[in-house]
């Protein structure tokens, strides 16, 4: 015999059909925004279990990290980029909070990165106004859900607009960035090791801005954690 609560949520379902973000499949828990199929199908880097990886390699002689790590690569028109897209420009926060999840795992799996604390990379204020929120916000909360960490979104601040950096070569990237952070509590991060969050990497270009500006502060150690890794 069906139950009034089995009723219940198939009527739910109808209105407010709860789907995959990356398939539209509704063969999903209630607690997941991806389908099993989409989640093993996701393309993993494990960059966070390999030392001197290619994030790693392209902040050397240029920021001083003890380790650094992207989730899966990037490409155009995949299901990756799809996702992304969803959580920047769809508002889907909750597949954000998902994502930085299934990050804090992999890292904290690794147990390559001791960090103390988390920090987003800051978006101009105005950009995430419009936005609604910070995409690399998302990725920490649910990051700092698995991993036991403190999320600190008032450290270090981005109060100069910046042109986007999409089709910018690397010396264009750093030049567009350059100056364009502002430590504003080093207080807060003195002697600590700090987890800086973006969600794609290309150049490091930004990264390497705030990371730079962070390391100000005394005695701090940086590790960098992006969602993506976009080679050129």
């Amino acid at each position: 015999m069906i139950s009034f609560r089995e009723i219940k949520e198939s009527f739910l379902h109808f209105l407010f059909p709860h789907v995959c973000a990356g398939c539209g499949s509704d063969l999903l828990s209630n607690e997941s925004n991806l389908c099993m199929h989409c989640i093993a199908a996701l393309p993993h880097t494990d960059f966070e279990i390999h030392p001197g990886n290619p994030v790693e390699k392209k902040f050397w002689g240029r920021l001083a990290l003890e380790n650094a790590t992207s989730q899966y690569y990037f490409t155009k028109e995949s299901l990756i980029q799809n996702l992304v897209h969803q959580v920047k420009y769809r508002r889907n926060r909750e597949l954000g909070l998902q994502l930085g999840r299934l990050m804090g795992n992999s890292i904290k799996r690794s147990g390559r990165f001791d960090a103390d604390a988390l920090i987003p990379l800051p978006l101009f204020p105005t950009k995430e106004k419009r936005r609604g929120y910070n995409q690399s916000m998302l990725l920490c909360k649910g990051m700092a859900e698995v991993m036991n960490l403190p999320v600190l979104n008032d450290v270090i601040i981005r109060p100069q607009f910046t042109e986007t950096q999409t089709k910018k070569g690397r010396i264009e990237r750093w030049k567009n960035m350059e100056g364009k952070f502002v430590l504003v509590r080093p207080e807060t991060i003195k002697n600590k090791h700090i987890l800086l969050v973006d969600d794609v990497i290309t150049t490091g270009a930004t990264l390497e801005s705030c990371g730079s500006e962070l390391l100000k502060a005394e005695n701090t150690r940086l590790s960098v954690a992006t969602l993506c890794y976009a080679s050129r």
